[in-house]
């Protein structure tokens, strides 16, 4: 007569579901463990950081080549600007010398062969500027050794007809103040009525005690 043990189903199972969990703990460590010893995962690892630190690398350098692209696109923009600005001030500076050249051929044709000594009005021009405007340019010189600066004043006197009757304007705001050692440019506007007709132009220059130094007119 043999005698057997009977076990119940269910810690039969249990036993079963031990011994499977624990062939697959066994062969998970294998599978680790033959990664380790192959070195894969290592060399994976390594190659990540590798690629990452690449990569930062890229980024910086490209950063650093649109820092440079941008600094240089300033750089140009600015030197245009000055360029244009170069441009325009040699722009600015010949007509400056035109003006200057047109006034000096003008004061040189209307300057005397020679002067008396002392105070001269040495060339005058009056020309209408706009209708209802006239524009003045005087030069008044002294003549003479160790002669002083003299100050005084000038007035610039309008004469003509304004409907059909004689007619005269100073300028407005009356003598003006001036000095000149040995040369003085003296120029402005004067306003009139557009209805006027302005036949001569007349500066008068005195002394600060009111006395008349020098008178010089011009016709129209």
């Amino acid at each position: 007569m043999i005698v057997r043990s009977h076990l119940p189903w269910p810690l039969r199972w249990a036993a079963l579901a031990l011994v499977f969990g624990f062939s697959a703990a066994i062969a998970l460590w294998a599978f680790e463990f033959g990664k380790d010893i192959a070195g894969v995962d290592r060399d994976a690892r390594v190659e990540i950081s590798k690629l990452r630190v690449e990569v930062d690398q890229l980024r910086e350098e490209r950063e650093a080549a649109q820092s440079i692209a941008n600094t240089a696109q300033s750089l140009l923009t600015a030197e245009r600007s000055a360029q244009e600005r170069l441009v325009q001030q040699i722009k600015q500076s010949e007509s400056e010398n035109l003006s200057l050249k047109a006034d000096l051929g003008f004061f040189q044709r209307l300057l005397p062969a020679s002067a008396s000594t002392g105070l001269n009005v040495r060339a005058m021009q009056a020309e209408p500027k706009a209708p209802g405007q006239l524009k003045y340019q005087v030069l008044i010189m002294q003549t003479g050794r160790n002669l002083p600066e003299f100050v005084g004043r000038y007035d610039i006197m309008l004469s003509g007809t304004l409907a059909d009757k004689p007619w005269t304007l100073s300028q407005p705001g009356g003598p003006k103040s001036f000095q000149v050692k040995q040369s003085a440019r003296i120029e402005g506007l004067v306003d009139y009525p557009q209805q006027a007709l302005v036949k001569t132009v007349q500066v008068k220059v005195t002394d600060n005690q009111g006395g008349v130094k020098l008178t010089q007119t011009v016709t129209m």
